[in-house]
């Protein structure tokens, strides 16, 4: 019998301070309780809002649920995003400067749109069902998309130019532009809340409180770009031969199909997922600690009144260790009652005499916008890489479109050149990982072998050599319309689309170390209860990329337009463009911007000791 054990028997009568002899319960001693905590993953939960139990959620298993679905999500969108600007000059019948610019808004929107999935993952709901609600806005948009591709009476009266080519095409308006627009913007609903959440959703599931669920959570990031590239290169061959080939309505009709298929397969998943807690708006913590600092900036503090108990925090840290182990004490989010000497003027924020009680404001909560705010300029440096690389879906396209795209026999579509930097992506991460940061982790005799930051250079620095290719390729390219004298005519150049897969291949290969580095770089760095929309920042800086990639050409086209009378990107030829200029251009102000990050990257300092590692 149990009760016969002794090392499992609490003391059963005990003298106290009046004489008497108490009953004492018998209750078990702590190691059943202690060894139940250690069995559970604090601050995380299933999918049936169930305490995670360490052995059974989370880990490569669960992960790799998340890597598939992102082939099936990316295919889908990038599917139409990489051939959207010929569908909307060729069938909606756009100019093609109004045809990029309606391309790079709709990317931008989505990728922006991650902020939101990344915020309602924080604060509402899990990552778990933001990605299930937005796969299923994404999968509306695109049957709207499909059902307008499919019925000429939805779409503008086609046109033929060569065969009257003095009889202007007929511009989407009215309801048709409407139904487009609502499908093409429900997908950028849908794609931002996914962006958002299935990256972090997928990096939760890793104990980064041992040093090998730290690696292998560096690995799913890798594997995370490898599998959104896979996704891209069925759509930039499969899916835009047959747009091209058999119909928008079948290439609509693909991505449709993909993100309905990724909704059963991350399903499948569920019961192997560990999911994090919302912990509350991590917008609220923000503006409180901001609007605090302003209000008690006249608040004289001193070393005896600065600190709030730690107890009273409206918003506890969440440890992502184990409960009750040792790893989660040294490792988990430890509270923090000094504030650091860094961005001081926050510290004014930590008051016992706050303005209001609703903004009383713990050394916690500052220290948290503080890692916030440092990194904000890293992500605002990234933004430039991604101006150049909305390139990619526009100007580089219709470059391409204008040459020889045939491969011996076969036709190849100018959408499916982004081919070259997605084969190239494949290859490197997989090498990246598995040769190149064990190498560099034995000569740095550190755990990240490569940190965050030095990847995310590497990637700037690529950039700039990138556009540089583009503005030579691009000048031999107007050497040969001069030469063959097609200015005006829709003939294809007789120079092989090959010259093009140089400018991708070099933002590829750029993309790659910036996108996979920034992501990691802000869900490690960030506090846990923000990661979701810290690690959303990796997508919004593609999103004003884009946007400010129109603006750019806007700007350029305003003043070249007010200086020579004769904007660079303007009209409806290609080979009217200064398009080298333009290159240049963005190969400057890339030049500037690296410096600028250079700057930054410098002063940063990690926020733990396992993250510079």
């Amino acid at each position: 019998s149990n009760w016969s054990d002794a090392g499992r028997l609490t003391q059963v009568f005990r003298t106290v301070q009046n004489g008497h002899l108490l009953h004492d319960s018998l209750t078990p001693s702590k190691e059943t309780e202690s060894q139940s905590q250690l069995n559970t993953w604090h601050g995380y939960v299933d999918w049936k809002n169930r305490p995670a139990i360490t052995n059974k959620h989370g880990g490569l298993l669960a992960a790799s649920f998340v890597l598939v679905v992102e082939v099936l999500e990316n295919l889908a969108f990038l599917a139409n995003a990489s051939n959207l600007v010929l569908y909307m000059s060729e069938y909606m019948h756009f100019s093609p400067s109004k045809s990029a610019n309606s391309v790079t808004n709709f990317m931008g929107t989505a990728f922006l749109l991650a902020l939101l999935g990344g915020f309602l993952s924080d604060a509402f709901c899990t990552t778990y069902y933001i990605y299930l609600i937005s796969a299923l806005i994404e999968f509306l948009g695109l049957v709207v998309l499909t059902i307008q591709a499919r019925s000429g009476s939805l779409k503008p009266p086609t046109c033929d130019l060569q065969a009257a080519p003095n009889v202007p095409c007929e511009q989407v308006h009215g309801a048709q532009a409407a139904m487009l627009f609502i499908g093409l913007y429900l997908v950028a609903l849908g794609v931002g809340g996914i962006k958002g959440s299935l990256p972090p959703h997928g990096a939760e599931q890793f104990d980064e409180a041992t040093p090998q669920g730290r690696k292998q959570r560096s690995t799913f990031f890798n594997y995370f770009v490898f599998c959104l590239s896979f996704g891209a290169l069925i759509a930039v061959t499969f899916v835009v031969w047959v747009e091209d080939n058999k119909g928008w309505q079948w290439g609509f009709g693909i991505s449709t199909f993909a993100i309905f298929l990724s909704i059963p397969i991350f399903l499948a998943g569920s019961s192997f997922y560990r999911n994090k807690i919302p912990c509350g708006s991590p917008l609220t913590t923000i503006s409180k600690v901001l609007i605090a600092a302003l209000v008690n900036s006249d608040v004289s503090r001193n070393s005896t009144s600065a600190i709030v108990s730690m107890t009273s925090s409206p918003s506890p840290p969440i440890p992502t260790g184990k409960e009750g182990g040792e790893d989660s004490n040294r490792k988990g989010v430890e509270s923090i009652h000094t504030p650091s000497t860094s961005l001081s003027f926050l510290n004014r924020a930590v008051s016992d005499t706050p303005a209001c009680s609703a903004l009383e404001c713990s050394v916690q909560q500052v220290e948290e916008v503080k890692i916030v705010m440092k990194i904000l300029p890293i992500f605002a440096c990234t933004i430039m890489l991604n101006c150049c690389l909305a390139q990619l879906s526009t100007f580089s396209v219709q470059q391409a479109a204008s040459m020889n795209t045939k491969v011996g026999s076969l036709k190849v579509p100018p959408a499916s050149l982004p081919v070259f930097p997605v084969v190239f992506i494949m290859i490197l991460a997989p090498v990246y990982d598995h040769f190149i940061i064990p190498f560099a982790r034995r000569v740095t005799k550190t755990e990240m072998g490569i940190s965050h930051l030095q990847r995310i250079g590497i990637g700037l620095f690529l950039s700039i050599v990138a556009m540089a290719i583009a503005a030579l390729v691009e000048i031999k390219r107007k050497g040969v319309v001069t030469d063959s004298g097609l200015i005006d005519s829709a003939k294809p150049l007789p120079i092989t689309f090959f010259w093009i897969a140089f400018q991708y291949l070099f933002l590829g290969s750029a993309d790659l170390f910036v996108l996979a580095g920034l992501l990691e770089f802000c869900f490690s760095e960030a506090p846990v209860s923000m990661r979701s929309l810290a690690t959303s920042l990796s997508w919004a800086s593609l999103a004003i990329g884009y946007y400010l990639s129109s603006v750019i050409v806007s700007i350029v086209n305003r003043v070249t337009g007010i200086s020579t009378n004769k904007p660079w990107l303007a009209g409806s030829n290609l080979n009217h463009y200064h398009l080298e200029r333009f290159y240049w251009l963005m190969c400057i102000l890339s030049a500037l911007n690296f410096m600028h990050y250079l700057f930054w990257a410098k002063k940063y300092k990690y926020t733990s000791v396992k993250s510079s590692k």
